[in-house]
């Protein structure tokens, strides 16, 4: 399930935009380790009081990462599953989804968003959504959005199957 997005380690040095860049991807392959393995209905199984499925959060990431960099940032006019009266709508999963939905749309999500952070400066600021919100700025809330949603998936898989880890 991980395979195209392997997790590397981040590098001990470099520049600001490789370490923000290699430190995203990390969190973002760590994700997906999360999941692998795990049968379809327990990706969908709420083992919480919450209402959180592992993959929910994957779902709900790859929004959050087509709001904050294809939306916010660079202005695209793309759809979202949140609304005022629904929003948690990006956790739930549809009957028709299946896993390799979810997995695929997070993973052409994550190529929108390194393609959007390769072509533009981290002082760039956002064209659409958040007004004036650089790119440094979301670059560095998605690694910290996306490693949050990691330990949630951390307690969730552990409750499943007893697998812990990075």
């Amino acid at each position: 399930m991980t395979k195209g997005l392997e997790r590397v380690d981040p590098p001990r040095s470099g520049t600001e935009r490789e370490l923000l860049a290699a430190f995203l991807d990390y969190q973002r392959a760590t994700l997906l380790r999360k999941i692998d393995g795990v049968g379809d209905a327990d990706l969908r199984r709420q083992v919480l009081p919450s209402t959180l499925t592992l993959l929910g959060m994957v779902k709900h990431l790859a929004y959050v990462e087509r709001w904050w960099f294809a939306v916010c940032f660079a202005g695209e006019q793309l759809p979202l599953p949140w609304t005022k009266a629904d929003p948690d709508a990006d956790f739930r999963i549809d009957p028709g989804e299946t896993t390799a939905d979810i997995v695929a749309l997070y993973k052409r999500e994550v190529a929108r968003s390194r393609a959007i952070l390769s072509a533009s400066s981290l002082d760039d600021l956002a064209k659409g959504g958040d007004l004036g919100t650089s790119l440094r700025w979301i670059a560095l809330h998605m690694i910290e959005e996306t490693a949050r949603h990691n330990g949630h998936a951390d307690l969730i898989r552990e409750a499943i199957d007893g697998a812990t880890g990075e």
